[in-house]
């Protein structure tokens, strides 16, 4: 059977990917140096590469499927199909200048300015009518300005670096997270494992955010509580041994359990357990 091959990026959104895809039961292993992991299971192929490299490389099929930042799909022009947006390392493509710096004189005035995103960069700042020269950059993008630079055009999580370099956000050019990416042909011809890991990543994200509590609850309380729990679907009970009650067991939000547990105590629920959720499939 032909491999199902898999590029995941280096560097910043690395370790979220690789606990997805561990999470979902594909096992490896690697080292800083190694970009050709050792794959337990035989059907999978991975390789390591810079996300920037990514999107390209699954447009022209030489990984079927892959993982990157929305940004360097928009950035890359890619032909590709976004399977799923993974929802993490979420970042902000802005433009900054230097805090003494006036955004409006710099529309008067012909500008430097500097990015890794030049396609991103050049699309924004002609619809913002920029009388600008493009500078690409290859990393450390927030220390060109002034010296080297009027702007610059970078991501930013909470705008830390930014301030720690005397820069000011002028606008959010866009907005981007981590996405699951597949090649157009590779996606009909390996529908069916790709859809299958679709299906996993999601059980995987959804129990993140949820939690099993399971309780021990008299019979003549049991009517009460469970029309107030707040679960995914009916919840499940079993009676005890020797008839001394019933077992609850619901799966419900992490956000619900610190005003949920004293509630539940207080309606006569005892014994109660918290456990965390590796995977939720509906």
């Amino acid at each position: 059977m032909e491999k199902l091959k898999i590029v995941i990026p280096k560097g910043r959104i690395y370790d979220n990917v690789a606990e997805l895809l561990i999470s979902a039961g594909i096992y490896f292993k690697t080292d800083s140096r190694n970009y050709r992991p050792m794959v337990e299971n035989k059907e999978i192929d991975i390789k390591i590469m810079k996300p920037q490299n990514i999107p390209k490389l699954v447009e022209m099929g030489a990984r079927d499927i892959g993982f990157t930042g929305y940004d360097w799909i928009i950035e890359e022009k890619a032909d590709v199909i976004e399977v799923m947006d993974l929802g993490f390392d979420k970042v902000k493509i802005v433009s900054a200048i230097p805090s003494e710096y006036s955004p409006r004189d710099l529309q008067k005035r012909k500008i430097i300015v500097a990015s890794e995103y030049e396609n991103i960069s050049r699309e924004f700042l002609k619809k913002k009518k920029y009388n600008f020269e493009f500078l690409r950059t290859y990393g450390a993008t927030e220390v060109f300005p002034p010296d080297d630079a009027d702007m610059i055009i970078d991501n930013t999580s909470t705008g830390i670096t930014l301030e720690e370099h005397n820069l000011k956000i002028v606008d959010t050019v866009m907005e981007s997270s981590t996405r699951f990416i597949a090649n157009k042909k590779a996606m009909k011809k390996k529908e069916k494992e790709i859809n299958k890991l679709k299906m996993l990543f999601k059980a995987v994200l959804d129990a993140r955010n949820k939690v099993l509590l399971e309780m021990n609850v008299p019979e003549n309380k049991l009517e009460e509580l469970v029309k107030f729990l707040p679960c995914m679907r009916s919840p499940t009970v079993a009676p005890l041994y020797k008839e001394e009650g019933y077992a609850v067991k619901i799966a419900v939000d992490k956000s619900e359990v610190l005003d949920l547990i004293p509630k539940l105590k207080k309606y006569g629920a005892r014994d109660i357990l918290e456990y965390e959720i590796s995977k939720v499939v509906l």
